[in-house]
């Protein structure tokens, strides 16, 4: 459908507000945070993206009611139909476990924006990114500029700057709190640059790393400037010292080299690198799992620490905690029961696993649903893996899928937002290619800007 002049207008606007929240969501925290310590209305504030996305979700649903064929083909993709149904079960979900008061109403309405907000600004985003090209040319820039400042200010944070320097700015432990620590010991400063905290600094890195992996295997030029830009995304990550981030960087960057060479022995020859590499660090594990040093970095264990329980022994606290709740409760006990926007509620739980958060939410269906969610995007970023924004994106998803695991990275803003929404500008040539035009990773033609 050839599109109106009005509507042509409407979608350069939506492809900016998305641009804007992609290059200020990784700063969002900080943002907040500073501006609410000079003008208060701290949670007001925190939802600037929110009241952003109610703008963007209005000019998708216009365009797609303007765009018969448009809309015919988004509702037509298996990934599309799996979001409204999980979108449908997580809001019954909610209101059944009102009405039961088993949640409370803040609680209820603050985890259905947390747990659906990603999968709206995936599905807006992608009606807008296949109205026009724009967004597709400059997903480059949109990833990569705020990233290399979130790194920068991380590398500052570690090296240079005092460790609470960020209670200047109005953290502290009414809002975020200024630093991180492995065990409450000062001695191991985790740093969370412009993010909420640590994991979730480390969680989003994981998104730029693979899609520069990705640039160095497709692209054979710039290796001095990637070298640079490689070396302050891994400095940022290890000084995060979330162990997951680092497993998950790990993960996505295997899975791009793999999927990056041709033939059959270069595949072979890097599973053997991949498998020595693994014997080596298992070894290197056992010989140093008495070094103070190996045990602060990689164990997160400290003889010396006042804590009384190690952040090793919560986790398997609460996995082993949610994971009878699922079992006692395969139907969920209801949207704001778990996770952290349960911390509203009369009875706080804390999975450490996003998966199992979902399970102790929408029951079994519900955690089902959004497994199904998660392995269709991936196949169908697979299907177009020629692509380099679907390939970074294909090993991002599978590496945050083990981060995932052992925390709630899809709870924060900033993975979500800048995750989802590249997502959607990825799946964009999808919804307007015929499908069975799209195999063993075809390049699919993008939209016209």
């Amino acid at each position: 459908m050839r599109q109106t002049a009005p509507v042509k207008k409407l979608t350069a606007i939506i492809s900016w507000i998305i641009a804007v929240i992609l290059l200020l969501v990784p700063f969002h925290a900080f943002i907040t945070v500073w501006l609410s310590s000079a003008v208060g209305h701290y949670t007001l504030l925190r939802l600037w993206k929110e009241f952003l996305l109610v703008v963007v979700l209005a000019g998708a649903v216009y365009i797609l009611l303007h765009d018969k064929s448009l809309r015919q083909k988004l509702l037509s993709l298996r990934l599309t139909k799996l979001i409204i149904i999980y979108c449908a079960l997580l809001i019954v979900c909610g209101f059944v476990a009102l009405f039961r008061h088993t949640v409370t109403t803040k609680a209820m309405w603050y985890g259905l924006l947390v747990d659906l907000r990603f999968l709206v600004f995936f599905l807006a985003a992608a009606v807008i990114a296949a109205s026009s090209g724009w967004l597709s040319q400059k997903w480059l820039k949109l990833l990569f500029v705020p990233a290399v400042l979130v790194a920068a200010f991380a590398i500052l944070q570690y090296s240079i700057l005092p460790y609470d320097f960020l209670k200047h700015f109005g953290y502290s432990s009414s809002t975020i709190s200024p630093y991180e620590t492995i065990n409450h010991n000062l001695a191991h400063i985790r740093v969370a640059s412009t993010l909420r905290g640590a994991n979730t600094l480390g969680a989003y890195l994981v998104v730029p790393i693979c899609a520069l992996a990705v640039s160095i295997f497709k692209q054979k030029r710039g290796w001095r400037d990637k070298a640079m830009l490689g070396i302050g995304l891994l400095l940022a990550l290890a000084f995060s010292f979330s162990r997951s981030a680092w497993i998950g960087a790990t993960v996505g960057v295997l899975v791009v080299a793999w999927l990056s060479l041709k033939s059959e022995r270069s595949r072979k020859i890097t599973a053997w690198v991949a498998a020595g590499f693994l014997i080596i660090a298992s070894v290197a594990g056992l010989l140093l799992r008495n070094n103070l040093a190996f045990e602060d970095a990689f164990l997160h264990t400290d003889r010396s620490s006042s804590a009384k329980v190690s952040s090793n022994e919560g986790h398997v606290a609460a996995f082993k905690s949610a994971s009878k709740d699922v079992l006692h409760q395969p139907l969920g006990d209801g949207v704001g029961t778990a996770g952290p926007q349960s911390v509203y509620n009369n009875h706080p739980r804390i999975a450490e696993n996003y998966f199992l958060q979902i399970g102790q939410e929408a029951g079994v269906i519900g955690m089902l649903l959004f497994i199904a969610i998660c392995f269709s995007l991936g196949k169908a970023l697979f299907d177009q893996k020629s692509d380099p924004l679907s390939l970074a994106l294909l090993a991002a998803l599978i590496g945050l899928t083990f981060v995932n695991l052992l925390s709630h990275a899809w709870e924060d803003d900033t993975l979500t937002y800048v995750f989802w929404g590249l997502a959607g500008i990825a799946l964009a040539p999808a919804i307007i290619t015929d499908k069975h035009k799209r195999k063993n990773g075809q390049k699919i033609p993008k939209p016209a800007a």
